[in-house]
């Protein structure tokens, strides 16, 4: 038995710059007395992002959930229906609801969670407005099957890339895909700006309707010409931005490493299924780790050893996603999730095992010496 962790090892856990790092962007702040409503600092992490990010035009947010809600009023999407997946986090289909659009909820691929693009055209009606993929846990939709579907049917099509900062694909950055693409930049992101968020587009026509939508639907003459709401990054979370882009290959190689560790030491383990980072047209930023328990072949289910690691071992995993957006109270009573099996299926399974920078690779090996004794045990655990 191997002797339970003093420390709690946690799920996630934000990468902080070095402060003087920080400061010398935060200096200027207090040179200048600019604190919000669009000063230099965010101007500079846009101009700095649209270039990491290889994207044409970008514009940043409060938030990645008010981003992706912009994008809808910006692109003039409300009242009809939206293909989305019920495997992802609430923000997304809050989003749609929130601008009169229906979420109708498309099953998933079983190795990576990502919709299965397949599924999606006999859900399209006359009431589809957008397609809402969903890049989960950093791995990239099959964006040219997604756009021959919007594209016979003219529908737009905004990406959900909360989880794929700095991910490119056939040579493409993420971001220059569909219509638009939401980024998150929350502290649990690899790249974060505390809280904050940006969407990613190429019609330049866009962008004074973001720009709109993020500042309560004022235009520039300062006529209110649309209801919207209070949108807009501070210089104090662009400060951050900008002080932890220094780093940030340095961190996604360490997640790389953490990612490959862990793979060698769950691989080949009859009951334990893995993703796998093998694509070579694909550059990953290593977000997540998730691992899918079967229950039946190992005799013992998710729950009980999510529940064993943070008794027992005194680490915590998380249950992402779960529920389904379709079981969430607010959505239940007007779906069934058994119509989206695949995604039914790994929501029951799925653990997202600890990942961040600063994780040692000798807490890696405790974690996984704790859930193979934990599977070991098996059903003898009550």
């Amino acid at each position: 038995m191997i002797k339970k962790s003093i420390a709690q090892i946690p799920i996630t856990r934000p990468y902080m710059p070095a402060q003087k790092d920080f400061m010398q962007y935060a200096q200027r702040i207090w040179e200048n007395r600019w604190l919000t409503h669009g000063g230099p600092l965010v101007a500079e992490l846009q101009e700095t992002l649209k270039k990491r990010l290889q994207v044409q035009e970008l514009v940043v947010f409060a938030n990645g959930h008010l981003g992706l809600d912009c994008a809808m009023k910006a692109l003039n999407l409300h009242d009809g229906e939206a293909i989305t997946t019920p495997f992802t986090y609430i923000s997304t289909s809050q989003a749609l609801r929130m601008n009169g659009l229906k979420p109708i909820f498309c099953d998933i691929k079983e190795d990576t969670g990502i919709i299965d693009e397949e599924k999606i055209e006999p859900l399209i009606t006359e009431k589809t407005k957008v397609i809402v993929p969903v890049h989960v846990y950093g791995f990239p939709c099959n964006y040219q099957r997604i756009q021959q579907i919007a594209d016979k049917y003219a529908l737009k099509v905004v990406y959900d890339a909360a989880h794929t900062f700095g991910v490119t694909v056939d040579g493409k950055g993420i971001g220059t895909l569909g219509d638009a693409s939401m980024f998150s930049f929350h502290a649990t992101k690899v790249f974060h700006t505390v809280e904050g968020g940006a969407v990613a587009f190429r019609d330049p026509e866009l962008k004074e309707k973001l720009i709109s939508a993020k500042n309560f639907g004022m235009i520039a003459s300062g006529e209110v010409t649309s209801i919207s709401f209070n949108a807009k990054m501070t210089e104090l979370h662009a400060a951050m931005g900008l002080a932890n882009l220094e780093t940030l290959e340095w961190q996604i190689e360490q997640r790389r490493a953490l990612v490959e560790h862990y793979l060698r030491r769950l691989s080949d383990i009859k009951g334990i299924r893995l993703c796998h980072w093998d694509d070579p047209k694909i550059k990953y930023n290593y977000a997540y780790f998730p691992v899918f328990f079967d229950e039946k072949l190992l005799g013992i289910g998710r729950d009980k050893i999510a529940e064993q690691l943070r008794k027992k071992y005194n680490i915590l995993v998380r249950k992402y996603f779960y529920p389904l957006l379709s079981d969430f109270q607010c959505y239940c009573t007007q779906y069934d999730s058994r119509n989206t099996p695949i995604a039914k299926k790994i929501s029951s399974q799925v653990l997202t095992l600890p990942l961040f920078v600063e994780l040692e690779h000798e807490q890696i090996d405790y974690i996984c010496d704790a859930i193979l004794e934990i599977i070991q045990a098996g059903s003898r655990i009550k």
